[in-house]
């Protein structure tokens, strides 16, 4: 079981500080949805809002087409998994995932058979009677999701649950949180600062800022065609210029900078002053001038980082770029103080708009 979530013009205000900002979205039944962006930016406040544990200032919240206004928390047909987790240290680990059904009444040996059911759905069949601490943080993880799932919800909400664990760990759980999402095709809506999480496990991603929303679409969209400067500087690396737009012809534009003038495609809401945005790995270095759009820069720091290699420069006027080679052996890295051409083609570089404004309340 799945249901939608519909967001329509919601906003929170905590006094004269508005943590959301007129946001409306619609999340589709057992859809991976992720609400992307840093420290403060209201994600984490929609997540409680949509839970019950918030009311909106203003606007409507549906889930399944029904009207949350009226409904607390446990009325809900959500499950929350918190940061903490907030497992049991006292109780085995199948009455951690069976306490929500213990809670509703239903009797012991269906509690036992759910939790040791769903303790193979998340791949821990034999943990049914060990303590909270004899788990790893992946698995506890694992039973955190379990015990979220024994209550049959339609909408699971995750507020950055992998945020404590290791690198290595994160990116095994990343794997499972979405293979458990798929084999339950219960609609996940997950929390995120963390642009790898969100664009790895995601069906559709919300990037946010300042409590407003600034982007909705596929992790491939938001990264190959952000809307505007502040998601292509927060989803991925970018080389920016600063510049001046000065000829237009169709989706293309002319881009005067102190680095000379450069094609670029126009991107939306882009007016005379805005920045191009240009991803390292589209960014190559050569011996010798081959493309219109060319910088002279100085190699000045080769930096190895596992499958690539960043190789930092700088043009004379002392403006820092970073282009990107696969380390797969077959690429030329080259030495420092090498005086080579950053080029890049047009359609590989957009001219965006910068920044969004403050929220009420905030200074801008």
């Amino acid at each position: 079981m799945s249901a939608s979530v519909e967001l329509e013009n919601v906003c929170a205000d905590f006094g004269s500080f508005r943590a959301v900002d007129n946001v409306s979205v619609t999340i589709n039944a057992g859809e991976f949805f992720s609400f992307l962006g840093p420290s403060g930016c209201g994600k984490t406040t929609i997540l409680r809002m949509v839970s019950g544990f918030i009311s909106p200032s203003q606007g409507v919240i549906r889930i399944g087409g029904e009207d949350m206004r009226n409904s607390r928390p446990n009325q809900r047909p959500t499950a929350l998994i918190f940061q903490n987790l907030a497992l049991f240290p006292l109780m085995p680990i199948w009455e951690n995932i069976a306490f929500g059904l213990e809670v509703r009444g239903v009797d012991k040996k269906k509690r036992r058979e759910r939790a040791e059911e769903l303790l193979r759905l998340v791949d821990l069949p034999d943990a049914a009677d060990k303590a909270v601490s004899q788990l790893s943080g992946g698995q506890k993880q694992r039973v955190a999701i379990a015990r979220a799932l024994a209550v049959e919800p339609a909408v699971m909400l995750l507020d950055e649950p992998l945020s404590a664990l290791d690198l290595k760990l994160r990116q095994h759980m990343r794997a499972e949180l979405r293979a458990i999402q798929k084999r339950t095709n219960v609609t996940f809506i997950y929390i995120t600062h963390d642009q790898g999480e969100a664009l790895a496990m995601s069906d559709k991603v919300a990037v946010m800022s300042h409590g407003k929303l600034q982007q909705v679409a596929s992790p491939r969209e938001i990264y190959d065609r952000p809307a505007n400067g502040f998601v292509a500087s927060f989803v991925g690396e970018n080389n920016v210029l600063t510049g001046t737009i000065t000829g237009e012809s169709g989706g293309s534009a002319s881009f005067e900078t102190a680095l000379g003038t450069f094609a670029a495609r126009l991107g939306p809401g882009a007016g005379k002053e805005s920045k191009l945005y240009l991803r390292p790995e589209h960014l190559r270095l050569t011996a010798e001038p081959t493309a219109a759009n060319r910088i002279p820069v100085e190699v000045t720091d080769v930096a190895f980082e596992g499958n690539f290699i960043s190789i930092h420069t700088r043009d004379a006027t002392g403006k820092a770029l970073v282009s990107e080679a696969r380390n797969d052996g077959r690429s030329q890295i080259p030495e420092r103080g090498a005086r080579l051409f950053a080029e890049f083609d047009a359609d590989q570089a957009v001219i965006l708009a910068d920044g969004t404004p403050a929220r009420k309340g905030e200074p801008a």
